[in-house]
């Protein structure tokens, strides 16, 4: 079995004074690289071997030379073209791509002539034979020649037939611990080597401060936040406002009563909500407003006959968690109705949780986002709405819409929002909106004059279509890869 190569080394340095690791390339025949890394080996192991940085010049023949080796010179080849009775010089100029460098080289050797009693002139030989002298160097080089002349190496670097190349390399010379083996380093200190004093006798592996540490492991951005900041940063564009979304426990009055959602509609079924047991019922609403509420639910107002039941405070008193950020927007029109100034026109948004009692599968969770936005001024119609949505989806992305008449309690109009989806090659549906009803708005005390628009969409479903994701348990949820969390790209909404 041959020893290491780091061995071979030690060696080959115990029978000399010093050698150059360009020199063990030929002694070993190996690569001058694998010569360097054994010695950082060794150097590892202490002071076994000095050594010193040197460097060599040297001639190599570039690709152009090669060439030139294989064929002759450029001036040979233009004058081995040149036939006895002469060319006419611009037949000449077309025998190779290198003619022109040739040309005047010939002609100043004195190799060629051009002779002008004719026309078109002529280029003839001046002389019977020619000598190659820069095949012969540059032969001469590649076989490892090196004294050429000073001023010929000059010429050929302007050529570009020749380049010099440095090398470095190291002097190694025998150090203060010379060895011809290697002891094995220990890499850790233990408490067996402290307590039997072994530790004296060994030699340890030096720390390399410069080494990389191991990356610290850091947080990111979850795909739904990405989006999420693409939809607020639309919103801020079109002069919204956000509203505080932090109440993920709500009252029923809001979630349901406030937007004129009878008592006995089967969304407020257990099955469809979650309730809260503890604590189970709210106790603080505005009074005057409830008694509103209660009035146009049980018998009607405001030109409207109501839902003619029995409404029931219980019921509304219930907590649950909210099933759609409307119960905040519901909240954010009841202030903007009563605050001091009076009313002024608003626009709001708002990105939060919203839970449903749904049964899951791929495309339905229990959890997921709402985004909404809310439009309250004087004299707004369903051409204002369908034109906000248009800008809206616009800024998405989305130009290709259409609207479907629909049914929500609290708005009338209704429409759902169907978009155009090109990889699907099919409309889908991407939202629900409409136009608030005097029900609920008047009650709370807003200007009979004034109408609200709204509109919503899910997070997650625009989430899932821009990152490429068929089944929302891999967007949200247990079973999340982190690594899609870790390399996920940077969201980019393509506005058109």
């Amino acid at each position: 079995m041959h020893p290491d190569l780091t061995e071979r080394i030690l060696q080959h340095l115990d029978t000399v004074d010093k050698v150059d690791t360009l020199d063990l390339v030929e002694v070993f025949g190996v690569d001058h690289q694998k010569i360097v890394g054994a010695l950082k080996s060794i150097q590892a192991h202490g002071e076994l071997v000095n050594a010193e940085t040197t460097s060599r010049k040297s001639l190599e023949v570039t690709e152009e030379g090669q060439m030139v080796v294989a064929q002759g010179s450029h001036e040979a080849v233009l004058y081995n073209a040149v036939p006895l009775d002469g060319i006419p010089q611009a037949e000449l100029m077309k025998s190779g791509p290198n003619a022109k460098v040739g040309f005047s080289k010939a002609m100043s050797q004195g190799w060629i002539m051009v002779d002008k009693s004719v026309s078109p002139p002529l280029v003839k030989r001046k002389v019977d034979k020619i000598e190659d002298t820069v095949q012969q160097n540059l032969i001469a080089v590649a076989a490892g020649k090196t004294d050429l002349p000073a001023n010929l190496v000059t010429e050929y670097k302007k050529r570009k037939l020749l380049q010099e190349i440095t090398t470095k390399s190291f002097v190694l010379t025998k150090g203060p611990e010379f060895s011809t083996t290697l002891t094995k380093l220990e890499t850790d200190l233990t408490v067996d080597m402290l307590a039997s004093g072994l530790w004296k006798d060994l030699k340890f592996k030096a720390y390399n401060f410069d080494a990389l540490g191991a990356p610290p492991t850091r947080g990111h951005l979850h795909p739904l936040l990405k989006v999420r900041t693409e939809f607020r940063q639309i919103f801020l564009e079109m002069g919204f406002s956000e509203m505080p979304t932090n109440n993920y426990v709500e009252s029923s009055f809001w979630n349901f009563d406030a937007l004129f959602q009878p008592q006995q509609h089967p969304a407020r079924d257990a099955h469809d909500t979650f309730f809260i047991n503890h604590p189970a019922k709210s106790y603080k609403f505005p009074q005057d407003y409830l008694q509103r509420v209660k009035k146009v639910h049980s018998s009607g107002g405001y030109g409207s006959q109501g839902y003619g039941y029995d409404w029931k405070l219980e019921e509304a008193q219930k907590n649950l968690l909210r099933t759609h950020t409307t119960a905040v927007s519901a909240r954010m029109l009841y202030k903007l109705a009563n605050q001091p100034e009076g009313f002024k026109p608003a626009k709001y948004f708002s990105i939060d949780k919203v839970f449903r009692n749904e049964t899951l599968d791929a495309t339905h969770l229990a959890e997921f986002h709402q985004v909404e936005g809310v439009i309250a001024d004087v004299g707004l119609t369903l051409g204002d709405l369908i034109g906000t949505l248009y800008e809206f989806f616009r800024k998405l992305g989305i130009t290709q819409l259409e609207f479907k008449p629909a049914y929500n309690p609290y708005t009338e109009p209704s429409m759902e929002i169907f978009c155009f989806h090109p990889g699907l090659g099919k409309w889908i549906e991407v939202g629900n909106s409409g136009v608030f009803r005097p029900e609920m708005l008047l009650p709370m005390g807003l200007p009979e004059n004034v109408n609200v628009i709204a509109w919503g969409l899910s997070l997650e479903r625009p989430t899932m279509i821009k990152y490429g994701i068929n089944n929302i348990r891999d967007l949200v949820g247990p079973k999340v890869d982190l690594k899609m969390v870790e390399e996920g790209p940077i969201c980019r909404l393509e506005r058109a």
